[in-house]
């Protein structure tokens, strides 16, 4: 089932620890909603800016998914308003900053980038349909969560 021109159900519910653990990752409809509007807000503009496939790295996650892989409990990847992604070639750090200054969001974190490694890292972009905080964050390990993008 496509959810935008470029983007399929089958990409964005695509889990490696769902299939590894056996857990069943189908969203119900409004999830499906949801995603379909994250890939029409966020991942079609990132992939028609750079002209480049953009790869999803993690969409939904049903709550016992992110129990597995350790997502935070009120992730929004479980209401199927997160995506994590990378388009190969561009620096994610890149990715980001263009995000950061060209779309609506709810919230952006730059996530295990190292400036002058571009493939390091990913970019973690929600949407919702209201109250978008466009909150800016930069994660990085073993020190946390900083406001704005390190780039």
């Amino acid at each position: 089932m496509n959810l935008s021109e470029h983007f399929t159900l089958a990409e964005l519910t695509r889990s490696d620890a769902a299939t590894r653990l056996h857990i069943d990752n189908t969203p119900p409809p409004a999830v499906v909603d949801a995603l379909r509007a994250v890939c029409v807000h966020v991942l079609e503009p990132v992939r028609a800016h750079f002209g480049k496939p953009v790869t999803v790295n993690s969409g939904y996650r049903s709550p016992a998914v992110n129990r597995a892989v350790k997502g935070a409990a009120t992730s929004q990847h479980t209401r199927g308003e997160a995506v994590d992604f990378e388009v190969p070639g561009v620096a994610n750090g890149d990715v980001a900053a263009w995000v950061r200054f060209n779309l609506q969001f709810d919230q952006l974190i730059l996530e295990a980038y190292t400036p002058g490694n571009p493939s390091s890292g990913w970019v973690h972009c929600s949407w919702k349909p209201s109250g978008r905080r466009q909150s800016v964050l930069t994660f990085v390990p073993g020190k946390g969560y900083f406001n704005g993008l390190s780039v």
